[in-house]
């Protein structure tokens, strides 16, 4: 066989790879767009317009945040999935779209490994069981048995798996009879719950903060592994059963194909906005516990979360739709 054939294969490799640098070299040239897969106005959102504003000034080059909301998130990931894959789609990723999501689902249109290169992490974050003033219990213990006093007629509301999860799981943990009612967006949950149609609800932290804050709606406990800085006396659900911790994440996904060297470069600034004094702290008061990694840690980390969704969506009972 002809050297030169023999070479071929190698040569075509060299090219792509000097294409991809020279193309990352420039970057970014143009606007840079963050898909978020939920609605205006939630931590996601906040929390994507936050690194926005970071990643604009650090490159000069406008970043637009754009709410694709619906199906648990999949209408957005999967936008971010079909996007071009040349460094200028990212997608505000989540436990819900690239960890539970496969195991809540029967046909999900994308496959959060194949079809996405993992960019890195912005934070974790807990959700908060809340209840309204009026509601005839104000802790663990008082709901629980307020339950099995009446089984069957308390509802909790969900609209992700942030919050269904931690609510089913309740429900296997305590022994009770409640029933989930799915609501297409967070907005529509808190009206609820104060108009008491819902008895109770996990919810983001950010989410909470204000009607908490302004007396809307009561906490009763915490599924982060600690207490919220903000709420330091209310409990942690692991304190009434043993184990019981169910976090989330944000971070940012590019479309498969996208250049490495724009992957690992987006991780950089990434890492940046987690370690700058201003955006952390906003960061925080959004309900995110900064955190970093690079691009390596950050696929595996995926990819364990995908395993822990995984068993704690079995424990709950929940059944694929």
């Amino acid at each position: 066989m002809p050297i030169s054939r023999l070479l071929r294969p190698a040569l075509i490799g060299a090219g792509l790879l000097l294409a991809s640098a020279a193309q990352a070299a420039g970057w970014p040239e143009k606007t840079v767009t963050l898909i978020v897969p939920s609605a205006a106005g939630g931590a996601a959102d906040l929390t994507a317009r936050t690194f926005a504003q970071f990643l604009g000034e650090r490159t000069g080059q406008t970043v637009v945040v754009e709410d694709r909301p619906g199906a648990g998130g999949i209408v957005g990931t999967n936008a971010a999935r079909n996007a071009a894959p040349d460094g200028y789609t990212f997608l505000l990723s989540t436990n819900s779209t690239h960890a539970a999501n496969q195991y809540l689902y029967k046909n999900l249109p994308y496959d959060a490994q194949k079809d996405f290169s993992q960019v890195g992490l912005l934070g974790t974050f807990g959700t908060v069981g809340v209840v309204a003033p009026g509601a005839p219990y104000r802790s663990v213990p008082e709901l629980v048995d307020y339950a099995r006093k009446h089984p069957g007629e308390v509802f909790f509301g969900y609209y992700s798996s942030s919050s269904q999860v931690p609510s089913e799981l309740f429900k296997q943990r305590a022994g009770i009879e409640i029933t989930g009612a799915a609501y297409k967006n967070i907005t529509q949950i808190i009206t609820d719950l104060r108009g008491k149609q819902i008895g109770f609800a996990f919810v983001d932290y950010l989410t909470a903060m204000g009607q908490i804050d302004g007396k809307g709606l009561i906490p009763i406990a915490v599924t982060g592994a600690q207490a919220q800085p903000a709420w330091p006396e209310v409990p942690t659900m692991a304190s009434y059963y043993p184990d019981f911790v169910v976090a989330g994440w944000l971070g940012l996904s590019a479309p498969k194909g996208t250049p490495p060297d724009i992957v690992e470069r987006m991780n950089a600034h990434l890492q940046a906005a987690v370690r700058d004094p201003a955006t952390s702290d906003k960061l925080r008061a959004l309900g995110l516990t900064p955190e970093s990694m690079d691009v390596a840690r950050f696929d595996a980390f995926v990819k364990e979360d995908a395993q822990r969704w995984k068993e704690w969506i079995r424990i709950s009972g929940i059944q694929p739709q």
